[in-house]
């Protein structure tokens, strides 16, 4: 548990705080302002409910029902029907980290003194984090609009200690027993807050901003390993020259050129493309890797920018005003998350894509400029890495799957009262298992690379400096280098646990200094 406290102010947070307390169990504390803001929007919510006249999700129903006045007697169960009846996810359990990120940036907007929920509700959300207390939330039931609704529903389901949930220990568990063993109230909830706590995009936001941090760890990965590609290739770095990227000035791929180019300083390998066979260029998966691994680092940056929009948001249905009204609106629709996080799903790929390209060359002796075929030490006695690549293949063909968008589909809801909706939940789900995916097909191109460089090193070619500290950290976290065919899965795995926990840069960096 990281014991940093992350404060919960009225204006927002950042993808580092939501970082922080979804991974890495960073507590939360309510500011004495976002209190101040809870208790103002909450006597504007029980003014309107003390009126005769029937306001939308303080004194109504919801959705298509919206049209029925309720009376005062039957709102607050009204408010518990509302989470009952919505926590109605299937399928597999969602990951800690994906709850928690939800659970904290719904308090994020609940603190935001827009929603007319009271103070003690918000107290007891940033109690249940604290605690280590996990909602058991479940992979189907949002449509990305009203927010995600079914997630949402189940984490509100545990404040009201009704519902499983996982405690800090990791045992699941009625949710009433945990909050009790935390000492922790459960919340009798009143008019407007069962709404303001289920409409969100606090799910999608969530898996969308650990997204890019992943993927920002996996973009400096890919420069890296393409630059032990180009070298084992014997590739020519001439087409890094700065001079080159800056007359077609797209911002990413000159970051991921200067990436690949401090890779490769005072490499012995590169510069030899004529030695065997001439050639005047390289081939694509190498020359055009920073035009390709940039478009993607473009394409994050924009992602972060919806991304930093959609934090500084106070999405619900209805939403108080500081002037006293509470009025309907639609920023609940996921839409804006959801085309990111789709888009992301498509660059994702194609970083896939290309990374394979490079590790088929690598291994196809026509190809790869005097390496042995599939890298192997006795070819025909041995494969060497054949089935590597036939892995990473299949990976990348379930990428090219998942980049197919799921924000382009809509299916009608609520007896057509919902018509259109964002699927962005889905787009989040998807993109998660492309991200993962992702780790996999560099940490292969990774461990093709350090191998070929290795066989080139043995020839008499010297390698970069930062190209032999990869390679040397490689080794030293378990992935073993060329010889005789051994059990591979296991070295796979390591090099998977290398690049995904960001110890390939960690690795270079000394000898590059920071990579962007």
């Amino acid at each position: 548990m990281d014991m940093h406290t992350v404060v919960v102010g009225t204006s927002g947070t950042t993808a580092e705080d939501v970082v922080a307390v979804a991974r890495h169990g960073a507590q939360v504390e309510l500011s004495a302002a976002a209190v101040d803001a809870l208790a103002a929007s909450r006597l504007i919510v029980d003014a309107l409910a003390a009126k005769p006249e029937p306001v939308y999700g303080v004194s109504t129903g919801f959705g298509a029902l919206a049209s029925r006045h309720i009376s005062t007697e039957l709102r607050a169960q009204l408010q518990r029907n509302i989470v009952r009846s919505h926590a109605a996810g299937m399928g597999p359990r969602v990951e800690r980290e994906v709850v928690r990120a939800l659970m904290f940036l719904r308090l994020k907007t609940v603190a935001s003194g827009h929603t007319g929920v009271r103070p003690e509700v918000a107290q007891t959300m940033a109690d249940v984090l604290n605690a280590g207390i996990t909602p058991v939330v479940h992979e189907y039931g949002s449509l990305g609009c009203s927010g995600d609704l079914a997630p949402l529903s189940h984490c509100a389901l545990t404040l009201m200690g009704e519902g499983d949930a996982e405690g800090p220990d990791g045992t699941v568990r009625p949710a009433g027993e945990l909050l009790a063993a935390h000492g922790i109230t459960p919340v009798e909830l009143r008019e407007k807050e069962g709404l303001a706590l289920l409409n969100g995009t606090d799910g999608m936001l969530g898996m969308l901003v650990m997204a890019l941090a992943d993927l920002r760890n996996l973009y400096t990965s890919a420069d890296i390993t393409a630059a032990l590609s180009l070298e084992a290739l014997l590739g020519t770095d001439k087409v890094l020259a700065p001079e080159l990227h800056a007359i077609r000035p797209h911002p990413g791929q000159g970051v991921s050129a200067d990436n690949m180019l401090r890779v490769l300083a005072g490499s012995g390998l590169t510069g030899h493309h004529q030695d065997d066979a001439p050639r005047v260029q390289d081939a694509y998966s190498v020359r055009c890797a920073p035009q390709v691994n940039g478009a993607g680092r473009d394409t994050l940056d924009y992602a972060a920018v919806v991304a930093g929009r959609e934090m500084a948001s106070s999405v619900d249905n209805p939403v108080v005003l500081p002037d006293g009204r509470v009025e309907s609106n639609g920023n609940f629709h996921g839409a804006p998350v959801a085309y990111v996080l789709d888009f992301l799903a498509i660059v994702a790929a194609d970083l896939g894509s290309i990374c394979e390209r490079r590790t088929d060359r690598l291994l196809d002796k026509n190809r790869s400029h005097g390496l042995p075929p599939f890298l192997a030490d006795d070819a025909g006695v041995d494969s060497g890495l054949m089935i590597a690549q036939y892995t990473q293949a299949a990976l990348v063909s379930e990428m090219k799957r998942l980049a197919v968008p799921a924000s382009a589909d809509s299916i009608p809801s609520s007896a057509m009262q919902e018509d259109h909706v964002s699927m962005g939940w889905s787009a989040a789900r998807k993109l998660r298992t492309a991200v993962d995916n992702l780790a996999r097909i560099v940490a292969v191109e990774l461990y093709a690379a350090a191998r070929a460089v290795e066989i080139r090193a043995a020839e008499g070619l010297v390698p970069a400096p930062a190209s032999q500290a990869a390679v040397a950290a490689l080794r030293a976290a378990g992935a073993e280098g060329p010889g005789p065919d051994r059990f591979l899965a296991p070295d796979l795995a390591a090099a998977d646990t290398f690049v995904r926990e960001g110890r390939l840069i960690a690795a270079v960096e000394p000898v590059t200094g920071p990579l962007a």
